[in-house]
């Protein structure tokens, strides 16, 4: 286990001496709240880091950063946006985590926040508009919901024959959640397709899940963007290829991990972008009047392997698409 990791699981008494190292030596402290575990973040904290040299910061060279990970368990939010707020950042990024981002506002309106949500910030409550957040929070929005309703018209066209579709959704999310049932359900309604929802926030439950999927016999599975899912990549692609269910997900880094087929947008991108809003609040610019950013470069990415052993052949014309195959 890394020391940094050892620490940042030791809470707050722990993190304190690091603090207190980094404000002796002048250095400006950020936090850095993720939805998932830092091995499954580890582009994330790439791009982030790439994004704050843009603006000339590089930690542990004249920034110091504390890490507090949720390992995908939406319910430890409250508590680690509370101890970052306690232990006084100069600024917090809240990356792939709606929950964490309310946590981090419902914890304090001083203290500047820069969020990367899949979700319409303005439509759950983070910021006042895109243009003017207004408050103490900015940041950069994926779109991952508003693709979401491709992602299902994409799976249809893969497997055309599937009149049943069943979604794995975090119900733990609750806004992220909802706004993807409701685009999936208009999305449903056109294409005649019937939705089952799957709930699971535990690995356990995601267990449950698969084994409900395999008793109702349905098609296709289409994966929630939400963060839980990527930390439980693995169990949720080993899953699908044992009940040899065509699945959908939200992020390449399934297709690479031997996932069928992602559709979605580019993440690194909004991840950097943080990464510059950060530095910049720390060169005294306000949250107030940085607008929100939206992440414009949408992937396709195919596992051809993956499509073999399930006995499926591609489109040309989805294929003509992808942006990445992996053959």
């Amino acid at each position: 286990m890394k020391r940094r990791d050892f620490i940042a699981g030791l809470g707050g008494v722990a993190a304190w001496p690091l603090v207190a190292r980094a404000q002796q030596t002048a250095l400006p402290v950020v936090g850095f709240l993720g939805g998932q575990s830092r091995e499954a973040a580890r582009e994330s904290i790439e791009a982030f880091h790439r994004g704050l040299a843009e603006t000339g910061y590089v930690e542990g060279r004249n920034v110091a950063i504390e890490y507090r990970w949720a390992d995908g368990q939406t319910d430890r939010m409250p508590a680690l946006a509370a101890e970052l707020v306690r232990l006084r950042m100069a600024v917090i990024a809240a990356v792939g985590t709606t929950p964490g981002a309310l946590a981090l506002k419902a914890a304090t309106q001083t203290i500047p926040i820069a969020f990367v949500i899949g979700p319409d910030p303005v439509a759950v409550g983070l910021v006042e508009s895109l243009n003017r957040p207004g408050g103490n929070l900015t940041g950069a929005t994926n779109n991952n919901v508003e693709v979401i309703a491709k992602r299902l018209e994409l799976l249809h066209e893969l497997v055309p024959s599937a009149r049943s579709v069943a979604v794995l959704v975090n119900p733990n999310n609750a806004p992220a959640t909802s706004a993807e049932s409701g685009e999936l359900q208009a999305a449903a309604r056109v294409l005649r397709l019937d939705l089952l929802t799957l709930n699971a926030s535990t690995g356990a439950e995601i267990d449950a899940a698969f084994a409900t999927l395999a008793g109702q016999r349905v098609g296709a599975l289409l994966v929630s963007g939400e963060s839980f899912f990527v930390a439980q990549a693995d169990q949720v692609i080993a899953l699908a290829a044992r009940h040899a269910v065509p699945a959908i997900y939200g992020s390449r880094s399934f297709v690479r991990s031997g996932g069928l087929m992602s559709y979605g947008m580019d993440t690194r991108d909004a991840e950097r972008q943080a990464g510059v809003y950060v530095g910049r609040i720390l060169k005294g610019e306000k949250p107030a009047d940085l607008p929100v950013q939206q992440a414009t470069r949408i992937e396709l990415a195919i596992n051809m392997k993956t499509a073999k052993a399930l006995g499926l052949t591609f489109p040309i014309t989805l294929l003509g698409r992808a942006d990445q195959v992996i053959e």
